[in-house]
């Protein structure tokens, strides 16, 4: 294992600097050559130590609460476009000074709202539900036909309400461009009568343009197609695990081998359910570094965290090697939808955020403590 590793604390969330700037600089050119604005959803990836870089090549953010948009006023600048499912009318007054564009889930909700957002010289959109079936996985499909987020095709045969400009549609989920071809199709089919008289049209995220593999062209083509359909209408796109696809590891340790019932069982100080949790709620196979599919090498072990959930099960890899207590283990592609959704269960230590930079030295950007455990507690 390499020494690199070894000198972090761990756990570790490693951001790569120089593959996210490959990430950046591709979304760049899809943006360029597209005319289409593309900004950060801060969902996906809000680590502000690295905004600086990001924000060479992206004007803006899209924040789903008032801490998301603070942290993008505070730490980003530029555009922040705000979408919610419901705003809570205690809290929107707050949120007014910090965004450029906002979405309003349900009409009932600009009814409500709409007029302090105008009042406040904001542009106002409204999210929409094309009804399309593009995401296989309920948890992360948000336009089935029962969907909470969006107003359906059927309330959109309505008139466009006067003070709307704009329309916010998030109907994919790391898809490829053909689905945003056809994402594009039903909004032109089912919305038709509404796109003449916008200005903006948010086309959401789930673009996964920076993985291996991706039409990124035919991604261009798609959106230049639609500009000149609509030359009248700001286009964007907000993606999320696109920005830090494959930008970095969570480095972890094994803290103590056993067997059970026939399994060797390696438990590490990592957790699937704190640390990374959509291993459990997609759920998916984590790559590890050197580990293969069980049986493919000659020793199998069971990944397992920390906590006391007995369902804390990374999962099953194989070693060329019998796996040693103290010895690291490298999670790949751990930085998008990671320590943005982490807890703090069981009291289990948060990872320790690092960066190698570009240059190749690796600076750990903050380390957590008992105190900040303490803090989301009273």
């Amino acid at each position: 294992m390499s020494s690199e590793f070894d000198a972090l604390p761990s756990p570790c969330y490693l951001l790569e600097a120089a593959r996210l700037r490959e990430n950046l600089q591709l979304i760049d050119r899809v943006q360029q050559a597209s005319g289409c604005n593309i900004i950060l959803a801060l969902k996906g990836f809000a680590m502000w130590s690295a905004f600086p870089m990001v924000r060479e090549y992206l004007s803006g953010c899209s924040a789903s609460s008032y801490n998301e948009a603070r942290l993008a006023k505070t730490h980003f600048g530029g555009d922040v476009h705000l979408y919610a499912p419901a705003y809570s009318e205690a809290e929107f007054p707050e949120l007014l000074p910090l965004a450029e564009r906002i979405s309003f889930n349900s009409l009932s909700q600009w009814q409500r709202l709409g007029d302090q957002a105008i009042a406040a010289g904001k542009s106002c959109g409204l999210r929409v539900n094309p009804a399309i079936d593009e995401v296989a996985i309920d948890l992360y499909n948000p336009c089935h036909s029962q969907s909470r987020l969006g107003i359906s095709v059927e309330q959109a045969a309505q008139d466009l309400p006067a003070g709307i400009e704009g329309l916010h549609v998030h109907a994919l989920c790391e898809s490829h461009a053909d689905a945003t071809s056809r994402l594009i199709q039903a909004m032109e089919e089912k919305f038709a009568r509404w796109l003449p008289n916008l200005k903006w049209c948010n086309l959401g995220g789930g673009h996964l343009m920076t993985r291996q593999g991706y039409d990124v062209d035919g991604l261009i083509e798609t959106l230049k197609g639609f500009r000149q359909r609509h030359p009248h209408l700001d286009i964007m796109l907000e993606p999320g695990s696109a920005i830090a696809w494959d930008s970095g590891p969570l480095v972890a340790t094994v803290l103590d081998l056993i067997e059970r019932g026939g399994i060797a069982i390696a438990l590490l100080d990592v957790s699937a359910t704190a640390h990374m949790p959509d291993v459990l709620e997609m759920p998916y196979r984590a790559e590890v570094r050197h580990g293969g599919k069980p049986g493919s090498r000659p020793y199998t072990y069971r990944l397992t965290g920390p906590t006391c959930l007995a369902g804390d099960i990374i999962g099953d890899y194989a070693f060329d090697h019998p796996l040693q207590i103290g010895e690291r283990l490298i999670f790949e592609d751990m930085i998008h939808y990671t320590m943005v959704k982490t807890t703090q269960f069981n009291g289990v230590p948060h990872p320790a955020i690092a960066i190698r930079h570009e240059q190749g030295e690796i600076e750990v950007i903050r380390q957590f403590s008992y105190d900040d455990y303490e803090r989301r507690l009273s």
